[in-house]
Order: C-alpha cells, then structure tokens, then sequence
C-alpha cells in the first residue's frame, strides 16, 4: 500500500493527532515490508498493538550476547504469550571474537561503549534494516532529555537507509510518558521484564546496566561511568526531522 511521505513534516504534524495505537495502525496498514524493534523492555506494547492488526508482523530483537538472564527468558515469555515468530539478531561471529581479542571482554569500561554497541548492536541492526521499508521503535522523549527530547513521530531514516535506499522510521511511543506505558501494560496484562520490579528503568546489556535509585532518570542506570549526554548506543542516530521524501 503506498504510503505519500512527499511531506513528512506534516505527517508528523498530523500523527500528534493520533493515538500510539492509531501510528501503528497506519504504519502497518502502509508498509507490507516492516519490522518492530523489540528491546525486551517496556517497549513491548508495540507487540500488544501491531497484533491486533497482524498476528503476523516482523517482530526482532537484538542478542548482544550480554542480556541479563532474566531478559533471555523474558524473550522466550513475550514469544509464546503472542505466538509471534521473534527474530533474534546475533553480531556477525569474525567481528566479535576479532574485537574481543583486541579489546577483551570489558574494554567499555575504559574507552567507552562505542566500538563494543557497534559490533554487537549497530552492525546486526543494519544487516536487519537493509531489508525492511520501515520500522517501528519504542523511543519515547521523557526517556532522555539530552538525546530524545527531539524524537518524532515518523522521520526518515538516513542513518540505516543505505545508498539509493529510503527507509521510514516510526516512533509511536514518542509522545507518551513512562507512566503512560506502564499503564497500558498492566491495564492489558501484559508480561513485562522482571527486572523492572528490581529497579531497573531501562534495560540493557548485564555490564552496562544498573538499577537507579530513587528520583534517578530512568537512563542513569545505562552506562553510569559515562557522561550523561552520550548515554545512547548509536541504534537512534537521526531523532529529528529534517527531510522531504516520497515512496511510490
């Protein structure tokens, strides 16, 4: 179904008028060829939507090889409660153990989480997205101030696009506060990961993630020996729209 993106700007104008729920619907109702990210978080009720509109949608997750026990088996959870086929993306075998024996295990420590999130996350993800039209993410503003206070609802997405290539990002969650979410999670009852009843707010991989304390923001618990205004792993490079693009 082809979706006119001629003016992207006013579709996101549009969107605010939409319910998360409604940007779901539509996305999948314009895009045959699109795929939802799932981090094993909150983010899950993007499942609990685009299901209702096709018990068949593309649904991945990446496996760092570093997830917290407890997100491996909630994985498995979220697989059987929805009865949906999750696509469970690795880093590329050559990378890892070149970047590990360079490097070794905790190198992020030192230098920072970059080059590690690039092997494990970034280069599977952009394997993924060359073959998608768009996808759908759980990226909210209130998740932080420094880096996604500017996220929108629907934006193009240059970063994983490619050569030649358009490919059309959807933030459904982006107006909605955590609060919001938490909501609609324990209002459908849905499973969520437990490791949320043992503080942590965002959830990651096991060395790079903590639970936050009390009137913490939600991402201090991500990269806590970092500075809080590169606390992102390069999955979300382009948060603003700026481009004019069409599909046909």
């Amino acid at each position: 179904m082809a979706f006119d993106l001629t003016q992207i700007e006013q579709l996101n104008d549009d969107f605010n008028n939409y319910s998360s729920r409604k940007i779901i619907q539509t996305a999948m109702a314009s895009f045959d060829n699109i795929a939802i990210s799932f981090s094993g978080a909150e983010d899950v009720i993007l499942i609990h939507w685009a299901v209702q509109f096709n018990p068949n949608v593309q649904v991945f997750t990446l496996d760092t090889g570093r997830l917290h026990p407890e997100t491996y088996e909630y994985l498995e959870q979220v697989r059987k409660h929805f009865n949906i086929k999750l696509e469970v993306l690795s880093p590329e075998k050559e990378a890892l153990e070149a970047f590990t024996q360079e490097k070794g295990l905790f190198s992020f420590y030192e230098d920072g989480h970059k080059q590690c999130c690039g092997v494990r996350k970034i280069a599977p993800l952009r394997s993924k997205l060359a073959n998608v039209d768009a996808w759908i993410t759980g990226q909210r503003k209130d998740q932080s101030p420094s880096t996604r206070s500017m996220v929108n609802l629907i934006e193009q997405d240059k970063a994983f696009a490619g050569e030649g290539r358009t490919l059309v990002k959807f933030n459904p969650l982006a107006n909605m506060s955590s609060t919001d979410v938490w909501n609609s999670i324990r209002g459908n009852e849905i499973p969520f990961n437990p490791l949320h009843q043992k503080g942590f707010t965002s959830i990651g991989c096991l060395p790079c993630t903590r639970p936050v304390l009390p009137n913490q923001h939600e991402r201090e618990g991500r990269w806590w020996w970092e500075e809080d205004t590169i606390k992102e792993c390069g999955l979300h490079a382009t948060n603003k729209v700026t481009d004019t693009i069409a599909k046909g």
